[in-house]
């Protein structure tokens, strides 16, 4: 019957994605909206290996996830079940994941009620549109115009989307006009499961030159306390040595030490210093008593 052939299937497919479950330490979720087949075919393809992706119906995982009784904490999963999604299999760590996802979103044209992936600025210049509707398109999103050489140009930059904020109808249509890709196309995990953890897109979200920074300023401070403190480190080590070098040796010029490092520079300021007394000396001639002959003269 084909009724009894389509429920086995089903049952199949729940026994697999079950085993798929209990086989790897990761199980994320992203959404399949503005994501493109090509798109996925490349992702399944770079991350052959690494990555296992399926796309199925939302009721097939509460049913695996039903099925996993080792694992209880999955049931937390099931409020994020929801919309067309694509389930990705996986022991990387998920940051990691999320940051290769984040590389192969490409940007694209907005439609109405898109969200803006950053701060949109048309630039100043020539639209390469004749003079027309167009002029009221541009000026009801905020865009000043002139006509130039029979063009529409853009008066000066302007900010007509912030990143996070949806983009009308109107804004749509003269973005798209204007060339301009507003809108980032791609996989975006927006929930993981990592060994009984449920992390949400929040959370998943790392800025990496932001922390970048952060350690790096957090190492020069830490470099600078050492030697402040002259506590050794590893790092520190050399530079605490050179440090002591510099202060010994001014020590020991400012104290006359003679040492095979520093007797040059003693002599040096020895015959400095003899030169500069010398010269603050009176002459012989200046100290010597006038004779009789300059007298009578």
């Amino acid at each position: 019957m084909p009724s009894e052939q389509i429920l086995q299937e089903k049952i199949s497919e729940v026994e697999e994605i079950t085993e798929l479950v209990n086989q790897h330490k990761i199980l994320g979720i992203a959404n399949l909206q503005k994501v493109r087949a090509a798109q996925l075919q490349a992702f399944k393809k770079n991350l052959q290996g690494q990555v296992y992706m399926r796309v199925m119906k939302n009721t097939v995982m509460k049913r695996a996830i039903e099925n996993c009784k080792d694992k209880p904490e999955l049931k937390k999963l099931e409020e994020h079940l929801e919309g067309s999604n694509v389930y990705l299999f996986t022991d990387l760590n998920p940051f990691k994941l999320v940051l290769i996802l984040e590389r192969g979103k490409v940007k694209t044209t907005a439609k109405s009620g898109d969200i803006a992936a950053f701060d949109v600025i048309v630039p100043a210049g020539n639209t390469g549109q004749p003079p027309g509707p167009i002029i009221s398109q541009l000026n009801s999103v905020g865009l000043p115009t002139r006509i130039e050489s029979g063009s529409v140009w853009i008066n000066r930059d302007t900010l007509v989307v912030r990143r996070g904020e949806a983009i009308d109808e109107r804004l749509a249509g003269v973005l798209s006009k204007l060339g301009i890709k507003p809108v980032e196309s791609g996989l975006a995990m927006y929930v993981v499961f990592d060994d009984g953890l449920v992390i949400t897109q929040d959370q998943l979200r790392v800025d990496v030159d932001g922390t970048k920074q952060s350690v790096e300023a957090a190492y020069a401070d830490a470099f600078a306390l050492s030697l402040g403190i002259a506590y050794p480190t590893m790092e520190s080590t050399v530079a605490l040595v050179q440090v002591a070098h510099r202060e010994a040796y001014a020590l020991s010029i400012g104290a006359a030490i003679p040492t095979k490092e520093t007797m040059a520079d003693l002599l040096r300021k020895a015959h400095f210093e003899m030169v500069s007394l010398s010269s603050r000396l009176p002459t012989v001639e200046e100290k010597s008593p006038p004779t009789e002959k300059t007298e009578k003269s």
